[in-house]
C-alpha cells in the first residue's frame, strides 16, 4: 500500500510492461484516470497507436527481438517500432531482456532501429539519455558531466556496427572491464573456462528447492 501511495502521489514511476496496442491503450486510461507517471515498456505493437501514446506524454522503452519465436502478443512486433514512436513524438529508449534477447546486443537493438528509420542520433539518445530520463537518473547517469557518476563504455568502433566491441568499462570513473585482460576478453568471447565458477540463475528458482 506504501508503494502504491508513492505511485498515486508521484513520487514513484509505474513501469509497465506490455505488448499488444489494446493492452497498451488500458494502461494508458489508467494512467489518465488515476495521474501516476508511466514509462510503457516492450511496446510490440506500439507501432500501431503511435499518435495516442504521443499525445499521453508517455516514454516508451522498446526490445527488440531478432529471432522467431516467442508468444502471441508479440507477433507482430516490428524493427520499425522505435522509429515510428519516435517520429510521432514519444521519448523512446531501448533495454534488453536477457533470456530473451542478450544484454550483449543492447547496441545492436538500436542498430535495427537505425535500420528500419530511426536516425542515428536518435538512436543515440534513446541508449543513454532516454534511459536515464525514463528512470529518473537523468542527473546521475545519461551522460558524460561533472558531478555524474562517469558510468560509460569505451568502443573499438561505430556503435552501430555489428563488427564494434566494447573496449572498457567505467562505472562510477573505475575500470570494472577491458578486453586486453585475458580474464575480460574470456567472458566476453565465451569459450572454456568463462563459465567458471557460475551458478545457474532462474527468476522462479529458490535456494533448497
Amino acid at each position: 500500500m506504501e508503494g502504491l501511495i508513492e505511485v498515486l502521489d508521484g513520487k514513484r514511476v509505474v513501469h509497465f510492461h506490455t505488448h499488444r496496442h489494446d493492452d497498451i491503450l488500458t494502461a494508458l486510461r489508467l494512467q489518465k484516470e488515476f495521474g501516476f507517471r508511466l514509462v510503457l515498456h516492450h511496446v510490440s505493437e506500439g507501432w500501431k497507436i503511435a499518435d495516442q501514446i504521443a499525445a499521453a506524454k508517455v516514454p516508451c522503452s522498446v526490445i527488440v527481438i531478432d529471432s522467431p519465436g516467442g508468444k502471441p502478443e508479440a507477433e507482430d512486433m516490428t524493427f520499425r517500432t522505435g522509429a515510428v514512436l519516435d517520429q510521432a513524438g514519444v521519448l523512446v529508449g531501448f533495454h534488453t531482456d536477457d533470456g530473451i534477447t542478450d544484454s550483449r546486443l543492447f547496441l545492436r537493438s538500436a542498430a535495427l532501429a537505425v535500420r528500419a528509420g530511426m536516425s542515428r542520433e536518435h538512436a543515440l539518445f534513446a541508449m543513454t539519455q532516454a534511459g536515464a530520463i525514463m528512470l529518473d537518473l537523468k542527473d546521475r547517469v545519461g551522460t558524460l558531466e561533472k558531478g555524474k557518476d562517469a558510468d560509460f563504455i569505451v568502443l573499438t568502433g561505430d556503435p552501430f556496427s555489428v563488427y564494434t566491441h566494447v573496449q572498457q568499462t567505467y562505472v562510477e570513473g573505475k575500470r570494472v572491464f577491458d578486453r586486453d585482460d585475458p580474464k575480460d576478453h574470456l567472458y566476453a568471447v565465451g569459450g572454456y573456462g568463462a563459465s567458471k565458477d557460475q551458478e545457474m540463475h532462474l527468476d522462479c528458482y529458490k535456494d533448497g528447492d
